[in-house]
């Protein structure tokens, strides 16, 4: 991500963030995925509130520190966040469309939720969609399988192409 963070900067595209919070009233949710229980028991991507950054920094919804400069450089977008796992509960894509934003380079966590997530709602809006294989991480889980693995192979299926970093970047410097 910080080789497509650095060459997106360098040659002027726009970036846009959609990061996933879940704030003390998501605790009040009736019904949960397994992922959304884990990750709001443990309080993964846990904000005090939308307003309120106590607890922000060094948690697991603050950003990378490697990624600060890139993210809080007061250009990149950052959507309001998503709360299950794709950008139909965000501002994202009005975000894109009023930019005339209509070909996209996805990469971030969760390859088989959160990226699967957006890369089909972005097609379903009629976006074309690259997807940074080697700039997605997918967990392992013992009983529920590869999610990178899974991720990869509807990729494959789904995006307009499925490009590595270096490819990726090669592409954006030219």
């Amino acid at each position: 991500m910080e080789w497509i963070f650095r060459a997106a900067k360098q040659e002027g595209y726009e970036v846009f963030i959609s990061p996933h919070y879940f704030y003390p009233t998501d605790n009040g949710w009736l019904f949960n995925g397994p992922l959304e229980a884990e990750e709001l028991r443990t309080r993964t991507f846990a904000r005090s509130g939308p307003l309120d950054l106590t607890g922000f920094a060094g948690s697991g919804a603050d950003w990378l520190d490697r990624f600060k400069p890139y993210i809080n450089d007061g250009v990149t977008i950052v959507a309001a966040p998503h709360k299950v796992f794709g950008p139909q509960t965000n501002d994202l894509v009005l975000q894109m469309r009023k930019r005339g934003i209509n070909k996209v380079i996805l990469g971030g966590m969760l390859a088989n939720m959160c990226v699967e997530s957006h890369l089909r709602e972005f097609l379903e809006q009629g976006f074309q969609v690259a997807v940074v294989k080697d700039a997605t991480a997918g967990p392992r889980h013992p009983d529920w399988g590869d999610g990178y693995q899974a991720a990869i192979i509807n990729y494959r299926f789904l995006a307009h192409w499925v490009p590595s970093t270096k490819e990726v970047t090669d592409r954006m410097v030219r």
